[in-house]
């Protein structure tokens, strides 16, 4: 009520309706001149740190900072324009910032979180992550959310705080990738036979030499024995040499006459 008594009061005192139009003209201005001189730092901001190689991310993440920094600057000369101290706004602004934060606990956990993604980096833009549940291409880090988009093409934005806390898993992290194919084979089939079939059969386009491709017998049951077949591959091609990799195999098997068990159901008849 005092903060709200005196607006009152320095409005009284500007002297004339005109003397405040004028205060309400230079106003408007600021604020419009506030806010294009915002979007053109966080502009900057961005291409200055792009251009000097650092992460994508936090040069996203400081020029959001800047935009409200400089929005916040303009507000309260706005409010000097009028008469008004700054520094009772500030302590007003302090007393409501812990009203707000006792009822916005959630929004404040999730802009800590934000916080420590950017400092520690699990992730960054372009990433592909699985976090919360949620898989998809990283397209954006805010101070509360980090937003995704799926390979079905959806967008999908999680709280930051539900990231921080939970298990993230960077699908991008490193260039290369490992290909894994479980498959049984017939006990009937030659073992020697089978691993040269299975092997040649890794020699798919996209393959990488290093590491080398493998073919291990990993288990043994009553009808087959189990192979896992293992290729490197760069990670940006996964998906197209594991299809190359599953055809080839099923080929390699079809040409070597190399059986694979169907799944047996056994039924007894206890009468």
């Amino acid at each position: 009520m005092e903060f709200i008594k005196k607006i009152i009061d320095q409005l009284n005192n500007l002297g004339s309706v005109g003397q405040f139009c004028v205060h309400l003209i230079g106003v408007i201005l600021l604020l419009i001149a506030g806010f294009f001189v915002a979007k053109i730092a966080k502009r900057m901001i961005i291409k200055v740190l792009q251009r000097t190689h650092i992460d994508e991310t936090l040069g996203q993440f400081l020029g959001k900072g800047a935009y409200w920094l400089i929005l916040v600057i303009v507000v309260l000369a706005c409010l000097s324009l009028f008469g008004i101290q700054t520094t009772s706004v500030a302590a007003i602004i302090a007393a409501a910032g812990l009203a707000v934060g006792l009822a916005f606990q959630g929004t404040l956990s999730n802009f800590a979180a934000g916080v420590m993604i950017i400092a520690f980096r699990p992730f960054k833009i372009h990433d592909v992550v699985t976090v919360d549940g949620q898989t998809g291409e990283v397209n954006e880090i805010d101070f509360f959310q980090t937003t995704l988009t799926t390979p079905d093409n959806r967008r999908i934005i999680v709280p930051n705080s539900k990231i921080f806390g939970s298990t993230i898993e960077n699908v991008t992290a490193s260039t290369t990738r490992r290909i894994d194919v479980a498959i049984n084979i017939s006990l009937n089939a030659s073992t020697d036979e089978t691993k040269k079939t299975l092997l040649a059969a890794t020699q798919v386009e996209g393959a990488l030499a290093e590491p080398a491709s493998t073919a291990t017998a990993v288990d043994l049951t009553e009808s087959a024995i189990k192979w896992n077949i293992s290729v490197w591959a760069k990670t940006s091609e996964f998906g197209a040499v594991r299809e190359k990799l599953l055809l080839s195999i099923k080929k390699s098997l079809d040409d070597a006459k190399i059986e694979t068990p169907s799944p047996q159901i056994t039924v007894r008849n206890k009468s």
